[in-house]
């Protein structure tokens, strides 16, 4: 394995702690001094199982939105200077059954429409993430929706289309399908598109975790992707054969992959699949991996599972080590039913190696909504570019009234902005949507 080199950590967490997180618009994201600082909280319902956001009253009028936009370093060095690598990152993609029903049409499925309006920004990036909720197992092993995922192929062109070239798998709904839909999700992604990372799964025989690195003029950047379990087939990641089929959160076998990780790459990356469902607050489990991670050395965290946006900082354990954490962003594209599941986020994170080591020179996070719209197709908005009229048009109004263009740039500002980190409504005349097909 290859050293890292021009890694001054010392360096990079000096320049972490002179410059805090700013506004590029209005919002404050909380930056942690001193001890790991993560808001400790829990709350949410089991898997898919949805309450409709509400609770408090929320005004019908527009909010004013509040975008975090923090640069961690400020860089007056050109380009030319260093390698530059661009990162973004969307959450959950979940193909319920009106999801991939309203993408069938004369005997195919073409699941384009549900990015059209985001590849935009994704192009332009060096690397694209997204968290593919549902496994890709193909139409040989039954198309289905909730609660036992398996879905079409022709998702993974319409990612790659859109911009993707990381895709994380390690989720709860990994072993929906058994070790089949793995192999068929691993094989589909191989035989079409062999340069697409596809992260957090092994085919059946696997003897060890894969790193995935990305490499860039030399600029190595390290991806790992786990989940905290699975619903379903879990026997089989203790059997001969399927035992890699999935990684999950271990610590011992999370701590050797990033020390592997490390040896192998300039900068690593862990996406984890975690957190308390329908919460925007940060659960004890959070905080406990956080720890876990930046007493690793794992330079930014990307979290995804709880379906609704969470806040981010960067934590430091008083010895220099610091880390930027994602906690969630939310969902991309779902038929959840409630209005929170319906605001998500993409993360945007710029790094650069020089001469003088690894920086990240800007760290953002940018809205998105769901659009439901009356056809039945349904699509990923920029916020800043929706508008009134497809909010009165969004079909979760059906299951949710409070949803507004006002709810979406209330419950953004909220979880961005204020330091506690409040929740946002979770209920609304005690009403649970169990049935999220």
């Amino acid at each position: 394995m290859r050293k890292r080199k021009n890694r001054d950590r010392g360096r990079w967490a000096a320049l972490f702690r002179s410059c805090r997180l700013r506004l590029a618009l209005l919002a404050v994201v909380a930056v942690s001094e001193g001890a790991v600082a993560v808001t400790v909280g829990a709350g949410g319902f089991p898997d898919e199982g949805i309450r409709a956001g509400a609770g408090n009253e929320v005004e019908q009028t527009v909010a004013e939105l509040k975008i975090p936009r923090g640069k961690i370093q400020e860089n007056s060095r050109p380009e030319e200077n260093g390698t530059e690598i661009r990162i973004a990152m969307v959450g959950d993609v979940i193909l319920h059954e009106a999801v991939y029903e309203s993408c069938y049409e004369n005997g195919s499925y073409d699941f384009s429409g549900l990015f059209a309006n985001i590849s935009g920004e994704l192009q332009q990036m060096d690397i694209a993430v997204a968290n593919q909720e549902t496994i890709l197992g193909g139409q040989e092993l039954g198309i289905s929706g909730y609660p036992e995922f398996n879905s079409p192929y022709e998702e993974a062109d319409a990612l790659a289309e859109a911009g993707f070239n990381v895709i994380l798998s390690a989720t709860n709904h990994a072993l929906d399908a058994g070790a089949d839909g793995v192999d068929n999700t691993l094989e589909y992604w191989k035989d079409k598109y062999p340069e697409t990372g596809v992260l957090g799964i092994q085919k059946s025989g696997a003897s060890e975790r894969d790193i995935y690195v990305y490499e860039k003029d030399g600029f190595r950047v390290a991806i790992l992707n786990y989940t905290y379990g699975t619903n379903i087939n879990e026997s089989l990641l203790e059997e001969p054969g399927t035992q890699f089929l999935v990684n999950t959160l271990e610590e011992e076998a999370v701590r050797e992959d990033v020390r592997k990780a490390k040896e192998l790459a300039d900068f690593v990356i862990v996406c984890p699949h975690w957190g308390t469902e329908n919460s925007v607050e940060i659960s004890e489990e959070q905080k406990d991996w956080t720890e876990i991670f930046l007493s690793s050395g794992v330079d930014l965290v990307i979290g995804t599972h709880p379906h609704v946006i969470q806040k981010m900082e960067t934590v430091t354990d008083g010895l220099g080590n610091e880390m930027l954490v994602y906690y969630s962003l939310g969902n991309c594209v779902s038929n959840q039913k409630a209005a929170m599941n319906a605001v998500g986020a993409m993360a945007e994170v710029t790094i650069r190696k020089d001469d003088s080591g690894v920086h990240v020179d800007e760290a953002s996070v940018k809205p998105l909504v769901t659009h439901k719209a009356p056809d039945g197709s349904f699509t990923a908005y920029f916020l800043d570019e929706y508008t009134e009229k497809l909010a009165e048009e969004n079909t979760i109004r059906t299951t949710d009234e409070s949803f507004s263009l006002a709810y979406c740039r209330q419950l953004w500002n909220r979880v961005f902005e204020e330091p506690d980190g409040e929740a946002a409504p979770t209920e609304k005349n005690g009403v649970l949507f169990a049935d999220q097909a």
